[in-house]
């Protein structure tokens, strides 16, 4: 968004207009290419063109108004998705936050059994060698 007024021309079905806003002319330029692609989609129809200029107006309007609530709700959509998958990210990284602890722990406990089981082997060793002394 620009920072200050941008006043730009374009052509809207044939017609110079000068658009103002705080946006990129480019922007204001894809506004107006927007309306003129509407208009003539809607100007091959030919029930459209039999239609009075106003009615023609009020149904271009309806369909820029249809467009603009699809895209909403598919936002809305889009968002809720978004929301339900950075939900299961969080369940997912606590879920292997869990692993990794129960991994390190149980890293520990085989690390505590080894030093038992040399311990033991060493126990048994020593045992060995005082019963073929005596």
């Amino acid at each position: 968004m620009a920072s200050s007024k941008t006043d730009t021309e374009v052509i809207i079905g044939g017609k110079v207009f000068t658009l103002s806003g705080y946006e990129s002319e480019e922007y204001l330029q894809k506004v107006a290419s927007y309306i003129n692609n509407k208009m003539n989609e809607y100007s091959k129809v030919d029930s459209f063109k039999r239609q009075p200029l106003d009615t023609q107006s009020v149904l271009l309007q309806l369909n820029v108004a249809d467009d603009y609530f699809k895209a909403k709700k598919q936002i809305s959509v889009l968002e809720e998705e978004l929301a339900g998958k950075e939900k299961e990210l969080y369940d997912l990284k606590h879920e292997l936050i869990s692993s990794q602890i129960k991994l390190e722990n149980a890293e520990k406990q085989i690390k505590a059994l080894q030093a038992q089981l040399n311990e033991n082997a060493k126990n048994i060793v020593r045992l060995e060698t005082e019963l073929k002394e005596k």
